[in-house]
């Protein structure tokens, strides 16, 4: 296999899989085997950061846009989205991971998501957890799985079923290395002092504001081409003045770079720009899909093609899904 080929497929499985440990031989020995590569490439052209050690590997991809609510964590088992309860969950017991010795019991880790949600930071929250209910236990153990999912935690023994029952508990081996990947900000969380969400989550990746037009370009660079790896379409009129022109003339070369990167292959409309992925393994959703969803997205994609997408709203296709 030749050295481009070999780039090609290292980039792909980091693109499917931001994080990659050692049990995962042969994605993670191909992606090892080519880190000055995909280290150069990403640094260049999305500044997204490559760390690899003996256990993990971490594509540390920060979102182009931080407002995105199109893809929320999911539980792995049902792929049922997390709401605020479980994300703020999921923050407790990285917390509680984060001081826990090499092993922990479930039920010792629901002991110490409850004494961190009764600190003076949660005060304000509006969020409680008593964990005396199946529910909040249920909530609990979709965040468990999704560990368990990313490899944070390792089932040693006992099952999760038996934890919800109460005629159990679960044994789990604790990933300091796993754990310390996770987060990917630029500051620490606790740093920030903004108190609004959206401007804290702007400050954890806030960066000092360009000081030539060689950075400002880097920049915009670096947007666009996160955008065009991380979405299903890159929308001409979302981009702001300085990002539509930036990516006027320097398309050609941005969409080059991703498709000598991927394979990903550039598909460009007057309202925007595709990378299609001729492999069809890149996407977290496929069309056609099979089941009920895939069906009824072929069948509202027949009707807007043949209506015309720009005359009809959202309320409208919902009305039309109903009927």
């Amino acid at each position: 296999m030749n050295t481009v080929d070999t780039v090609h497929r290292a980039a792909r499985a980091l693109l499917r899989r931001p994080l990659l440990r050692a049990a995962e031989q042969e994605e993670f020995r191909l992606v090892r085997s080519q880190l000055a590569e995909l280290r150069s490439w990403f640094d260049a052209n999305t500044g997204w950061r490559l760390h690899a050690d003996a256990d993990v590997i971490r594509l540390h991809k920060e979102p182009a846009v931080t407002d995105d609510a199109t893809r929320p964590a999911r539980d792995p088992r049902n792929r049922n989205a997390f709401g605020r309860r479980r994300y703020v969950l999921f923050c407790l017991c990285l917390a509680a991971l984060e001081r826990a010795d090499a092993q922990i019991p479930l039920g010792r880790l629901a002991e110490q998501v409850l004494l961190l949600a009764r600190g003076p930071a949660m005060a304000d929250t509006g969020v409680e957890f008593t964990l005396s209910g199946r529910d909040e236990k249920a909530d609990l153990v979709a965040v468990v799985h999704l560990l368990l999912h990313w490899g944070v935690l390792a089932r040693v023994a006992g099952d999760e079923e038996e934890y919800l029952r109460g005629t159990g508990d679960v044994l789990y081996d604790v990933s300091r290395r796993v754990l310390s990947q996770l987060l990917v900000a630029r500051r620490g969380p606790s740093t920030v002092a903004a108190e609004a969400l959206e401007e804290r989550i702007a400050a954890l990746g806030a960066v000092e504001p360009p000081e030539s037009d060689e950075a400002t370009n880097r920049r915009l660079r670096h947007r666009l081409t996160r955008r065009l790896l991380d979405d299903p379409v890159v929308y001409f009129a979302e981009l702001d003045d300085a990002e539509a022109e930036y990516l006027r003339r320097q398309r050609p070369a941005i969409v080059r770079r991703i498709t000598e990167l991927t394979g990903l292959v550039a598909e460009v409309r007057a309202e925007g720009i595709a990378m299609v992925d001729p492999e069809d393994d890149l996407s977290d959703v496929r069309l056609p899909e099979p089941g009920t969803n895939g069906h009824l997205t072929l069948l509202l994609a027949e009707h807007l093609a043949h209506t015309g997408a720009h005359e009809h709203r959202v309320e409208e296709l919902q009305h039309l899904t109903r009927d």
